[in-house]
């Protein structure tokens, strides 16, 4: 999981090096926090938040397919 969401964002930023994912493993399940360079945090976002809520999505259905949970946090 942690390796879509790093490729997602590569994808779409303009300084793909900045990229950074970490996971944490907690009792409620996994935390992904992304974190981009500051100018690219708004394409990683998208208009409304929708490019977020699609990597959360993605998220949640691969998450169910193995039967745990996961959270993205973008910082």
């Amino acid at each position: 999981m942690k390796e879509l969401i790093e490729y997602i964002a590569k994808s779409i930023v303009n300084a793909p090096d900045d990229v950074e994912v970490t996971e944490e493993t907690t009792e409620e399940g996994i935390t992904l926090k992304l974190q981009v360079a500051d100018d690219d945090k708004g394409r990683v976002i998208g208009k409304q938040g929708r490019i977020a809520q699609a990597m959360r999505t993605l998220l949640r259905v691969k998450a169910a397919k193995e039967g745990i949970r996961v959270n993205l946090e973008i910082i």
